[in-house]
Parts: structure tokens; C-alpha cells; sequence
């Protein structure tokens, strides 16, 4: 049952997050943050420029990063799944390794590829 449950809830954070903003959102009489007139909408875009021309000041470097330093940011967390994918599969097949670790590679894994595959199931259906 356990494993069950850390295959499924971390496909079901995305939506359980949304849903638990568009709650308060809901008791709050809130429209989601979105501008009630132009003058708000005029602000709202003047510090959306200013935070992104911040953000963008900090992750400038100092020169031109890599081109696989580049791809390595883009792909990290395919890059880490893969990582544990074939530490499970290190850890499946030693036969010294107790069930119960075992159990936690197996549900790692699972956790982790249903998280990936949720997320970009929620984003498809949320278009």
C-alpha cells in the first residue's frame, strides 16, 4: 500500500497545489491576483519588468557558460532520474542488498517517474 501511495501522490501534487490555490482564492474573493483596473495592471507589469531584469542581473555570468553546462541546466532533472533509475537497478540485481532497501530504491523510482509524468500530464490537460 505504501508503495501504492508514493507512486500516486506525487503525480497528484500539481493538481492538489493548484486546487488549494484556487480555494482560498475562492474564500479570499480574490481574483487570482489578477489586476481589478489599469492602473493596477501598469504596476503589475512595471515590477513584473523590474523583477525580471533583476532575476536576469543575477543569473548573468561572468562570460559565456559551456555549451554542456547549458544542456546540463536544461535537463537536470532528467538527469538525476536517470541516476536513480540506475541505482536501482544496482541495487535490484546485488544480491547482498536487504529487501528493505531495496523497497526504497523501487519506491524512489517510482516516485520519481510518476512525479515527471504527472507534472507533464497536469500541464497538457491544464492548456
Amino acid at each position: 500500500m505504501g508503495s501504492l501511495i508514493s507512486l500516486i501522490l506525487p503525480a497528484l501534487v500539481p493538481a492538489f497545489t493548484d486546487g488549494v490555490r484556487g480555494l482560498f482564492a475562492k474564500i479570499t474573493g480574490g481574483a487570482g491576483g489578477q489586476p481589478q483596473n489599469m492602473q493596477e495592471r501598469i504596476q503589475l507589469i512595471e515590477a513584473e519588468t523590474e523583477r525580471l531584469k533583476a532575476l536576469a542581473q543575477l543569473d548573468a555570468p561572468n562570460g559565456e557558460p559551456s555549451k554542456w553546462i547549458i544542456d546540463l541546466r536544461a535537463c537536470y532533472r532528467y538527469v538525476i532520474v536517470t541516476f536513480i533509475l540506475v541505482a536501482t537497478i544496482v541495487v535490484v540485481y546485488s544480491p547482498s542488498v536487504p529487501a528493505t532497501i531495496v523497497g526504497v530504491f523501487l519506491d524512489m523510482t517510482g516516485a520519481c517517474m510518476s512525479f515527471i509524468i504527472g507534472e507533464r500530464m497536469y500541464l497538457a490537460i491544464k492548456k
